[in-house]
């Protein structure tokens, strides 16, 4: 069977299931068939190969198993499973959530923003048309106020005017689209400058409340957003440590054997749901700890260059526009920026919000009080409890000694840089404790020692886990790979992608549709060395060929017959004094010819009987003055 035929037969399985699903009332994703569908064949008890080809049994077996696991009510390993994939189509990085942000503005701004450029007004209610237009451009774009705000409206325009007034609009007309674009984009800079610079101008105190001047959404959810998550995540802790210490308690291999009618498989499933809300929980609580960083590094800024634009305006009458227009802009982009952190905090807000419902079907089935009355007198220890006993045994004798492991690898915070920035397999979790107390999650201490093994890192609760993992690790490994296979939700949890996802044709069933199946990631990589690592040694004199070294002692013997008169070497030229003697120039003048000048007299000859008489004779005077005088 080809590749194309084989990811054919998967998207009809899905679309199948997915079908089924609807018909029976319930609403699912694509991806999360997808998902189950590699559940179901991964499973062993299920009895599926995944090196033989599906025959039309195999296909309605898995459908039906496939239905029948999303069908479940009430089902914590359903819901982490849910929560997995609606976490991964739902989270992203810090960088494309801004990226998405910025574009769902510009999804807003476009259809005016393309009005604008693109009419052709020929009346005065066309040109009234039009600015209006531009005004509800900056008003979109500062964000300041909603277009029904008549007050917000009133602010934006008169803003507005300042800068572009109406009488602007003919020399606007004439520029091309492109121009027209980064004039509108530069407006609504200029107008947010503005309007934040009159806001912070009403006090009368030189300093302005920053806060005063931030987005009120940023307000709202900046002390909101992070206090609820870290609410959320002190319940979550607080629940999975219960639920550590009965699952201890019931699966220990030394202790008395308990109830027998208590559900171990399910607190398992409990136990992992909520530890998979704890790790999504800090993941989105880590974004929010550092959009407060962002918040309060750019209300510096914006603080400080209010406070420039302030000694640049003071109370002049008129500034020029080269010196106050930067500002404004700079004021612009630091808004901008908060605006950007009050929405990526409610996103982080609404996703917290979003994976409640997938952690009530534990809370149904095992409440508060079942599970102390489980613990009974057991002490219910925290992780940095576990992690300080095992620290304070580590400082005595627990800790591994590289030196008497010569076979195996081990790497330890005073020898290793950067260790606490180590990526540890099974999400820190101890691989020993999970095979042998049946499916356990402890976490592991990296201070006891940090297990290398085929590029990848391994840390566990105690010594005596840590030898027994090393002594034969790749069968622990593939025994973890096998606790996943039975509770398919651990590959998302323990981030075991890579071990799994060799059979995930159905990787792409969707283009562009996210999956949790993440393919390994590769880089290229290069290396280069010195072209002369080891200094040469080259005899520049050394001759290889017979006949070159007979050419010169021929010549040499040659010289024996030879007369020497008066020579001089390399090596004596510099032996002998030298002695030279220079003249002083002497003093010399000489003159050139001096500037001479003449002078010519200027002729004066005068006319006379020229009028009055009809048949007069003229009379002609010379008064020149002669040369010689």
């Amino acid at each position: 069977m080809s590749r194309a035929h084989a990811e054919s037969v998967i998207k009809n399985i899905i679309s199948e299931i997915v079908q089924e699903c609807a018909v029976r009332g319930h609403v699912v994703s694509e991806t999360l068939v997808a998902f189950m569908v590699k559940a179901v064949v991964l499973d062993p008890r299920n009895g599926f190969n995944v090196d033989r080809l599906l025959t039309k049994q195999d296909v309605q077996k898995l459908v039906e198993l496939c239905l029948e696991k999303l069908m479940e009510k009430c089902s914590p390993s359903l819901d982490t499973i849910k929560m997995q994939v609606y976490f991964d189509m739902n989270y992203t990085s810090r960088c494309e959530f801004l990226e998405e942000i910025h574009r769902v503005v510009e999804s807003m701004l476009s259809p005016v923003r393309r009005e604008i450029t693109d009419s052709r007004v020929k009346t005065r209610e066309e040109l009234d048309a039009l600015y209006r237009k531009i005004i509800t451009f900056v008003q979109l774009s500062t964000g300041m106020g909603s277009l029904k705000d008549d007050k917000a409206v009133q602010q934006a325009t008169a803003a507005l005017q300042s800068v572009f007034p109406q009488m602007e609009l003919g020399a606007f007309m004439v520029l091309l689209k492109r121009d027209k674009e980064q004039q509108l984009n530069e407006l609504a800079m200029l107008v947010t400058g503005i309007r934040l610079f009159n806001k912070a101008s009403k006090k009368e105190s030189e300093e302005t409340d920053i806060h005063e001047l931030m987005p009120a959404i940023l307000n709202e959810a900046l002390p909101v957003t992070s206090k609820s998550i870290e609410h959320e995540l002190s319940v979550s802790q607080t629940l999975a440590w219960k639920y550590t210490a009965v699952l201890e308690k019931l699966t220990d291999p030394d202790s008395q054997p308990g109830e027998c009618d208590v559900p171990v498989v399910l607190l398992k499933q409990a136990l992992y749901n909520i530890r998979q809300h704890e790790v999504l929980l800090k993941m989105l609580l880590a974004d929010a700890c550092l959009c407060a960083k962002h918040v309060e590094s750019l209300q510096t800024e914006l603080s400080s260059q209010m406070k420039l634009l302030k000694e640049t305006v003071q109370s002049k009458t008129a500034v020029p526009t080269a010196r106050v227009f930067p500002l404004f802009k700079s004021l612009s982009k630091l808004w901008s920026g908060l605006k950007d952190e009050a929405e990526l905090l409610n996103i982080l807000n609404n996703i917290m919000h979003n994976l409640q419902p997938f952690i009530a079907s534990q809370a149904k089935i095992f409440s508060e009080a079942y599970l102390d009355g489980l613990l009974e007198m057991s002490e219910v220890k925290t992780d940095e409890q576990r992690m300080t006993e095992s620290s304070g045994m580590a400082d005595v004798n627990e800790c591994i000694v590289p030196a008497e492991m010569k076979t195996q690898e081990w790497l330890l915070p005073e020898t290793t840089a950067n260790f606490n920035e180590l990526s540890l397999q099974y999400n820190g979790v101890c691989g020993y404790t999970l095979v042998n107390n049946d499916g356990l999650l402890l976490p592991g201490n990296p201070h006891i020692g940090v297990f290398k093994h085929k590029e990848k890192l391994y840390v566990f609760r105690s010594k005596e886990a840590a030898l027994k993992f090393a002594s034969s690790p790749s069968d622990f490994i593939a025994e973890v790979a096998e606790k996943a296979k039975h509770s398919p939700e651990l590959i998302q949890l323990l981030k075991l992608h890579q071990q799994f996802s060799r059979v995930s044709p159905y990787a792409e069933m969707q283009p562009g549709e996210r999956l949790l199946v993440k393919p390994i990631t590769k880089c290229e990589s290069g290396t280069q060395t010195d072209i002369h690592p080891v200094e040469t040694n080259i005899v520049k004199s050394y001759e290889w060929n017979e006949w070159e070294l007979r050419r010169k002692a021929i010549k040499l013997a040659d010289l024996l017959t030879k007369v020497t008169h008066s020579v001089q070497t390399d090596l004596s030229h510099m032996r002998r004094e030298n002695v030279t003697q220079t003249w002083l120039p002497k003093n010399a003048a000489c003159q050139s010819k001096k500037d001479g000048e003449s002078n010519v007299p200027k002729p004066q000859i005068y006319l006379a009987g020229l009028r009055g008489q009809r048949d007069g004779n003229m009379v002609k005077t010379n008064l020149t003055r002669s040369v010689d005088e």
